[in-house]
């Protein structure tokens, strides 16, 4: 039976308002729990930020939605409903992928219409095998979700289950890269199905095929984007929390946890003492384990994913032949891998992911004005540059990514900016993020399912872990599980009706009493 944190629980602190602490939220009040957000920052969304500069509406975090039905989960806990609150526009393609030859791929959800541009890219052989491949893609994502995914874990154990059993007869265990290439031959085709694995931190050539299940999520299951940017789905989520009775306390910053044996008695900030039953903690795992006084002991120290330089670009014009998302692969590939996770150098023939979202949502740039974010994968400070060192290239390192991005089809892009944000690891290091990287615990093995750090900590019987360095792991569907997840391991799963009407009904009257 999986382990729920023992004793009351009436009251529960979540610290952080990031998609994992606001998916916690909402389930913890769908079963009539007492919830107080603290939040450090101003607003809502954690890495899902915003930043306004000179009528650009930046989002500082993802630009992908996927899976949207883990957010609706969250928003359906308190009878309330993603698409009531968030208008999600399906992209169409989802991306646009250009290669270095000058070859173009547009990838779409819909099978067949992804199956009729497979053809025209690479001929009949390769639409047959895009046939098979997004079969198995499908198989694996269902032997993997409720078993591996979207579970807590207290032991290996848990592991041996049929779908185990499943997915080792899918290939899930063996490499990405050849699995991939069992169904596609076109090494192009195998990029646009592979490169996911690097959202987990590791690269196609040492992911486990089981990791193509995001690629599940980018090339079948549908992309999204939320009118008003991304940042829409947190200011939704926080609203709903409210609507719900949660007590939402922004501009606060935790500064320690009191505790009374093993138990965690009251979290206080830099204002106020909040006493409460159990605590939700978001913040990346360094800053969660300080707050505890305590981290697991591990055989190895954890490795965390390479880091990205993002470019955020106010400009006067665009580029027609952008999609919303546009994936410009360089000619190399396994090098700029060892590049990221073993030299530690920039990479020197990137790829790089181009969003636009004024293509879909105009309203986010000034009229005539267009948003352009480029993200250029780059080795966490634990393997390259320092964050120190990253403050003298910067410059350097903007004048190459403009002069590339010239290179390769955005002509005058350096002349034609007139907002910008530049952020590095430093940047990302500077938030709190571990080796100045913003994904977190790479997906080795050693760092996967009953192996990654858990949502429970051994010496404190009331907090519980969210967020992309727990379970299950890093990116937009797996941090919206994990705040349910650690919401389950404080409820049992406990959302009957009476339940629920009769503590919700109570923590509402309760909420006139502020804790102190």
């Amino acid at each position: 039976m999986t382990r729920t944190v023992p004793g009351r629980t009436d009251h529960v602190v979540v610290v952080g308002a990031g998609l994992s602490g606001l998916a916690a939220a909402l389930h913890l009040l769908g079963a009539g729990r007492r919830v107080t957000v603290v939040e450090r920052d101003p607003a809502p969304g954690g890495r899902a930020g915003r930043l306004v500069r000179g009528g650009y509406h930046i989002d500082t975090g993802p630009t992908v939605l996927t899976m949207p039905h883990l957010a609706d989960e969250a928003f359906a806990a308190v009878g309330d409903s993603l698409r009531a609150r968030v208008e999600l526009l399906p992209l169409h393609p989802a991306y646009r992928a250009r290669f270095a030859d000058g070859s173009t791929l547009d990838v779409h959800t819909g099978a067949e219409a992804m199956e009729a541009e497979v053809e025209r890219f690479a001929g009949p052989r390769e639409a047959a095998g895009y046939r098979k491949l997004r079969r198995w893609l499908e198989q694996l994502y269902r032997a993997q979700l409720r078993r591996f995914i979207d579970v807590n874990f207290d032991s290996p154990a848990q592991l041996l289950t049929p779908d185990l059993a499943r997915l080792a007869a899918l290939g899930g265990f063996s490499r990405l890269d050849p699995r991939i290439g069992r169904f596609l031959h076109d090494e192009r085709l195998r990029r646009v199905f592979s490169f996911q694995s690097l959202y987990a931190g590791v690269p196609p050539a040492r992911a486990l095929a089981a990791y193509a299940v995001i690629s599940y999520m980018d090339t079948v299951a549908g992309v999204y984007f939320p009118r008003g940017g991304m940042h829409a789905l947190p200011r939704a989520m926080a609203d709903a929390a409210g609507a719900a009775g949660a007590d939402l306390r922004f501009g606060e910053r935790v500064t320690r946890l009191e505790r009374s044996g093993e138990r965690i008695t009251a979290v206080v900030t830099d204002r106020e003492r909040i006493a409460c039953d159990a605590v939700v903690l978001t913040p990346d795992l360094p800053v969660a384990y300080r707050l505890l006084g305590r981290a697991p002991k591990r055989p190895l120290g954890l490795r965390f994913s390479p880091s990205a330089v993002v470019l955020h670009a106010g400009t006067d014009r665009t580029w027609p032949w952008l999609a919303h998302h546009t994936i410009s692969f360089g000619a190399a590939w396994r090098r700029t891998f060892h590049e990221l996770t073993e030299s530690g150098r920039v990479m020197s023939d990137p790829s790089l992911l181009i969003t636009r979202p004024t293509s879909t949502d105009p309203r986010l740039a000034p009229p005539g004005r267009h948003l352009h974010y480029i993200l250029a994968p780059c080795p966490n400070t634990a393997v390259g540059p320092s964050a120190t060192h990253w403050g003298e290239l910067a410059p350097g390192y903007r004048h190459g990514l403009l002069a590339e991005l010239d290179r390769r089809g955005l002509d005058g892009i350096a002349s034609a900016i007139e907002e910008e944000c530049l952020v590095t690891p430093a940047d990302w290091q500077a938030r709190g993020h571990p080796a100045g990287s913003p994904f977190s615990a790479a997906h080795t093995f050693a760092q996967t399912g009953p192996f990654r750090p858990r949502n429970l900590v051994r010496g404190t019987t009331n907090a519980v872990l969210a967020g992309c360095g727990t379970t299950p792991g890093v990116g937009v569907p797996t941090v919206l599980l994990s705040g349910k997840l650690a919401a389950a391991r404080i409820t049992g799963g406990d959302r009957s009706p009476a339940t629920t009407a009769r503590r919700r009904s109570g923590a509402r009257g309760d909420q006139e009493r502020r804790p102190v």
